[in-house]
Parts: C-alpha cells; structure tokens; sequence
C-alpha cells in the first residue's frame, strides 16, 4: 500500500488526538465502572472496524485483510498481557482509583516503544530479506515456550521486578506511600519516586518484553509499516479500559496461552513459508483470509473452551466443598469434668 507522508502526518496526529482525549476524559482520578470500560471498549472497536473499512474504500481489499488479521492478533497478545498487568498492580498495591491514569500512561509508553519497534523492523526487512526466518524461527520457539508455561501452571505471584527497574529504584528512591498522581516528591530534602512512578515504568519497560513477539507476529501478517503501526496503535489504545471490563475474566481464560501459542506457531511457519518463497523455492503462501479465518477460529474455540473448563472447576471446588465435613464443637469443660 503506497502512503503518502501527508497521510502518515494525518495519521499520526488524529491519533494523538484521540490519546488526548482519551486522556481529558480520564484526567480526574477515579474508579472506573463496568459500564463506563463496556461503553469505550466499544468506541474503540468502532473506530478501529471504521479504519479498516477506510482501507477498504480507499485501498485496497488486501490492506484492508491485513489490518484486521494484524489488529485481531495484537488484540489477543494484549489481552495475554493483561495477565501482567493484573500481576503488577497487585505487586505494588494501586490504589483502585489510580490504576486508569497507570494504564493510560504505560499504553503511551508501549505505543512509543512499538513505534521504534517496527520502524527499526521495517527497515531490517526491507535490507535483509532472510531475516523472516529469523522472525519465523522466533515465534515458534516463543508458542513452543508458551505450552510450556501454561503446561508448568506457574504460580501468579512469580512476577519479579527486571534488573532496570530495581536500579531505577535503587539509585533514586522510592517514597514508602502513594501521593495522589504525583510521580516525584521531595523527602528529607531529596527528591524520590512514588510508587506511582515505579509502577508505569513497570508496565512500560515490561512491553518491551510483549514486543519482542507481537511486532514479528504481525510482520508476518502485513510487511507494509503503516498498517503494522495502525494495528499495534488501536490494539493499544483500547487496552486501559479492556482491563476493567474484563479484569475479572482473565482468570476463567485458562486456555489462552494454548490458543496464543497455536496462533504464534501458525505466524511462523507462515513467515518462514513466505522467506522460502522470496529465496524462489516454490511453496505455498498462505493467504490473509486464511490467516484472519484461523485467527478467529482459535481465539473463539479457546474462549469456548475456557469457559468451560472454568465452569467445571468451580463445580469440582464447590463439590469438595461440600464434602468438607463441618469441624467438630469444642466439647465443653464442664462434660469433661463429669
């Protein structure tokens, strides 16, 4: 798809203004509603379906395929990293009213840290075409890691602040309370973090992490830069209040890690068909609708079966429960007396 710079500045600038406004309508601290994360949830997804048919009627078919099928696949990874984030904000005790203004700022982190991300990818891409089987190798080795860590059932509170941010924290301090939305206090002369502070770069520097594989899943969807950057841009932004919508979800959706696993090792094999391809071995590609139809498919049967996996635990624990005989009264002194 040929972009202009004209529409990449037109681009760029509507979505900073709907990260400002975002940002407007969620400045004053607060707790957020499930009604309130249902109704922008579905803004996002709105302007996000909008933008794609844009592609549509002023691209093409195929732009409009790759966006969906990279916008559904960095979707399904950031709801995987709600898993973290949930982690994170318990880790270090957010206060509920302030967990919107920690999420709005670490999404303006990722999306910048993306940004770099992919303009760094599409310029190795564009020099060196051998690098998708690098890409393809990556992300079956990374669904391969996933099994594995669904399979080991680690515990939740594995979670471990990285090295970068214990020296952060380290070298300039951090405050032993939170302070309203305040990211720097002075104590005892010294100017100190806030456990605000500490935590959005946690989220932040912890994408980094995320986008080791999600920016390779979607180069393997769409080699074209502006659509990868438009599908991480509306992935991202819908994420904040994704979280509150379905914080109390994530933990029925004990299957995701397997449907994830399945639609990273499908991205690999797919880019390392397309490297063989580019070396003129004659094999199959396989095709965007293909690749936005298996998707879907995964991600629903995962859901499905989530669901009810859930369902029959709850039931085998309310069982035992049940079966749990009530602990015996303490007999009374005067009984044993007699």
């Amino acid at each position: 798809m040929d972009v202009s710079m004209t529409l990449w500045a037109v681009t760029i600038l509507g979505l900073a203004a709907l990260i400002g406004a975002d940002f407007f309508i969620g400045r004053k601290p607060h707790d957020v509603s499930v009604k309130e994360a249902g109704i922008w949830t579905v803004v996002w997804i709105v302007l996000a379906v909008l933008f794609g048919l844009g592609l549509l009627v002023f691209g093409n078919s195929q732009a409009s395929g790759e966006f969906f099928a990279g916008y559904v696949t960095e979707k399904s990874l950031s709801v995987d990293n709600l898993f973290v984030f949930v982690l994170i904000m318990a880790k270090f005790a957010v206060p509920s009213h302030l967990q919107q203004r920690v999420l709005l700022v670490g999404v303006v982190i990722a999306l910048v840290l993306r940004t770099i991300f992919i303009a760094a990818g599409a310029a190795i891409i564009a020099s060196f075409s051998w690098v998708f089987y690098l890409f393809g190798a990556f992300l079956i080795y990374t669904a391969w890691k996933l099994i594995q860590e669904a399979r080991a059932d680690e515990d939740e509170e594995d979670w471990e602040e990285n090295r970068l941010l214990k020296t952060v924290e380290k070298k300039f301090g951090v405050a032993d309370r939170y302070h309203g939305t305040k990211l720097f206090i002075v104590n005892n002369g010294k100017r100190v973090l806030t456990p605000l502070m500490v935590v959005m770069l946690a989220i932040g520097t912890t994408d980094i992490l995320f986008a080791l594989d999600s920016i390779p899943a979607i180069f393997g969807l769409t080699q074209d830069p502006y659509i990868v950057f438009t599908a991480n841009a509306f992935a991202l932004m819908g994420l904040r209040q994704l979280y509150f919508l379905i914080g109390g979800l994530l933990k029925k959706l004990v299957h995701l890690s397997y449907g994830l696993s399945v639609i990273l090792g499908f991205i690999g094999v797919k880019l390392v068909l397309h490297a063989l391809h580019e070396s003129g071995v004659h094999v199959p590609e396989i095709t965007i609708p293909f690749s936005l139809a298996f998707i879907g498919g995964v991600l629903v049967i995962t859901t499905i079966t989530s669901l009810i996996a859930s369902k029959r635990q709850a039931q085998r624990e309310a069982a035992e429960a049940a079966e749990i005989p009530a602990a015996p009264e303490d007999t009374p002194k005067d009984s044993v007396e007699a």
